[in-house]
């Protein structure tokens, strides 16, 4: 691709329809080049059954009772499997009230409330755009489903957003501290 690229002209490459084309393609190499690379120095990543060389060089157990990342796990045995959860809320009043209840039941060490956002969704047959406030949770795997419970207990939602990401990896006295400060 590089030499490809090579023997372009300047101005075809400066062209918009000639970044249109081949930008996304080079972004998606680099990604690829550069994620892979990262991911392999964590020392896993994604199974992917559809790519037999990926599955191979890197490993991850995905599960029916959950996601279980070797990025968490250290020669200390102090890190346990850590999740990010989203969930939305109507307004500032509600976010606090919320977030404070989740982690003065130890079942999150953090929230952080990120105002200012909107969404926009169908709901009962019509497209609705509301105003609302995300809370970003960190806290332990094992958690998830009391999170949930506590969560459509105090939620003012018919149906609150409770999205759950595995953390892979990250500093790992901040992933302690995750732990040490959630309940078992």
């Amino acid at each position: 691709m590089a030499a490809g690229l090579a023997r372009c002209s300047s101005s075809l490459i400066a062209s918009p329809a000639f970044l249109r084309r081949r930008l996304p393609l080079v972004g998606a190499f680099c990604m690829l080049t550069l994620g892979l690379t990262n991911l392999n120095s964590l020392g896993c990543a994604l199974s992917l059954p559809f790519n037999p060389f990926l599955r191979s060089k890197f490993s991850r157990q995905i599960t029916n009772k959950g996601i279980h990342s070797c990025a968490m796990e250290s020669s200390s045995n102090t890190v346990v499997p850590s999740i990010v959860v989203y969930v939305t809320v109507p307004n500032t009043e509600s976010g606090k009230k919320l977030a404070a209840s989740i982690v003065k039941e130890k079942l999150a060490a953090c929230v952080n409330r990120v105002p200012g956002i909107e969404s926009v969704y169908e709901w009962k047959g019509e497209i609705q755009t509301d105003s609302e406030e995300l809370l970003i949770i960190k806290t332990r795997e094992s958690l998830l489903n009391p999170l949930t419970e506590h969560i459509k207990a105090n939620h003012e939602y018919d149906l609150p957003e409770v999205i759950a990401l595995p953390i892979l990896g990250g500093n790992l006295p901040y992933l302690e501290w995750i732990k040490n400060s959630t309940r078992d």
